[in-house]
């Protein structure tokens, strides 16, 4: 229950601050890892409001996201990390419910760099993420795979990978 406290205070700080500047959505997201450890993260997009290869297919568009995760590990594993990235949607034609997919490449910085039976390498990591989801009236739902990896700048460099299913308001 601590953890819960100190998440959900973590996150009114963090959005706290970032909604004063502009008006941003929300996303919660739950899910695991490849290990079985819990994923919690929320999360502030802000649209880039621009689009490209628009048709009677979809549009191009794309936002930035600021997010805040954490890792339920053991007593000893758990972790905190943020991350910032640009992803670009593909965002399919529709009336009332539009299905989209997405893909991005950010940075991340974790607490440690342990996570369970994972040996990061380095607090700093590289965020690839790919998703699909359904777009309806100012709300999304979707699922998503995010992998965090170093790239190889400092061993070892094990990674690892979240699953996630998420839910985004738009404000």
């Amino acid at each position: 229950m601590k953890k819960l406290y100190a998440f959900a205070a973590a996150t009114a700080l963090t959005f706290g601050t970032l909604g004063a500047a502009q008006a941003a959505d929300v996303t919660a997201a739950i899910g695991q890892t490849g290990d079985s450890t819990m994923v919690y993260r929320l999360g502030a997009q802000w649209d880039w409001n621009h689009s490209w290869l628009e048709s009677s297919y979809g549009r191009l568009t794309g936002y930035w996201d600021l997010g805040y995760t954490f890792w339920d590990g053991d007593k000893t594993a758990s972790n905190h990390s943020l991350s910032f990235a640009p992803v670009f949607v593909y965002e399919f034609a529709g009336q009332n419910v539009r299905p989209y997919i997405e893909a991005g490449i950010g940075v991340a910085a974790f607490s440690s760099t342990e996570l369970e039976s994972n040996d990061l390498g380095s607090s700093f990591q590289f965020e690839d993420r790919l998703g699909v989801g359904l777009r309806f009236a100012g709300q999304e739902i979707g699922l998503r795979a995010i992998h965090y990896s170093n790239a190889g700048i400092k061993k070892p460099n094990d990674g690892v990978e979240a699953y996630t299913v998420h839910y985004r308001m738009s404000f």
